[in-house]
């Protein structure tokens, strides 16, 4: 009888770190609102992810060794021009996403994070062949119809849920195919950002506008933008280079089902229609998600019948 052969190790750490980064994002509204709490606006809380970032970067990247690695992508004209794109697209994301959690539009926000996952099957089918079974279609068709009911509940295209599932797909594109790791990328991205967040932090500072020097607890929530933001997006960008689009889609429905519960649970408003568009949302990730499953276990049958070499 043949045994099944083992998952590899690379695999088993991949998926460990994208569920724990898509975790982290899920409670990520909890830090913004806490700083909003404060009185710290949307863009001097993206100021400070800018300003301590950087920092934690730093120190990943002299933990895994790869400052050689920042080094030559600094010296690669090509690379650093799509490290700088990514940092574009990300940056937008950021902005998008606090300005979404601290104003009482989280639900819009968790929404975007259900479309991305779906998204990423058709750019997956577009640039990497990876094939979408009727099944994926179903699921694709069903979060169509929920993005329709969404933008009918709020009388406008859901704009915040598409401007964030198509940057943070593109995000995950480049960063696939940038041969920098993790570590190395993630720093010049953050270091790229730099300038912008220092000269707000000063301007705000020298106009009072500021909070985060006000109080040492100002200072604590501040400082955490650092390795909240830096953490989950090392982890993604570790994974995302490891896995296929449509396995990193099928985990991420993790985080948008922690944001809007986060959301609910702040008050949000939470109609009838857009109950709607949430329950057809919620339906295409099942379908998603079920047939994900039936897949891995036809492809566990079907190691298993081969006979070990």
């Amino acid at each position: 009888m043949a045994t099944p052969m083992p998952t590899p190790a690379p695999t088993r750490a991949a998926f460990l770190s994208a569920v724990g980064c898509y975790v982290m994002w899920g409670f990520m509204p909890l830090l913004f609102m806490g700083q909003a709490a404060l009185g710290f606006s949307a863009p001097e809380i993206l100021s400070h992810r800018a300003l301590w970032s950087v920092l934690f970067a730093g120190g990943l990247v002299l933990l895994a060794g790869h400052a050689g690695q920042v080094r030559a992508a600094l010296g690669q004209p090509r690379t650093l021009g799509w490290l700088a794109l990514a940092t574009v697209l990300i940056a937008i994301n950021w902005s998008l996403y606090v300005w979404a959690t601290t104003h009482h539009a989280t639900l819009e926000a968790s929404l975007g994070y259900y479309i991305n996952p779906l998204l990423n099957m058709i750019i997956g089918l577009w640039l990497f062949r990876e094939k979408i079974d009727r099944w994926g279609w179903v699921a694709i068709g069903l979060a169509a119809l929920g993005v329709l009911f969404q933008a009918l509940a709020l009388g406008r295209p859901p704009w915040i849920s598409i401007a964030l599932a198509l940057s943070f797909a593109a995000y995950g594109v480049i960063k696939k195919r940038i041969p920098v790791e993790a570590q190395a990328g993630l720093f010049i991205e953050c270091l790229l950002l730099l300038p912008f967040g220092v000269v707000f932090v000063v301007w705000l500072q020298t106009h009072g506008l500021g909070h985060a020097f006000a109080s040492p607890l100002a200072f604590g929530w501040a400082l955490l933008n650092g390795p909240a933001t830096v953490l989950p997006l090392a982890l993604f960008a570790w994974a995302a280079r490891r896995m296929p689009l449509s396995t990193m889609g099928f985990i991420q429905f993790l985080a948008p089902t922690l944001q809007f519960c986060v959301g609910l649970a702040a008050g949000e408003l939470f109609t009838p229609l857009r109950a709607v568009s949430f329950l057809f949302i919620w339906l295409g990730a099942g379908v998603f998600a079920a047939a994900a499953v039936f897949r891995a276990r036809a492809a566990r049958r079907a190691l298993a019948m081969v006979e070990p070499v």
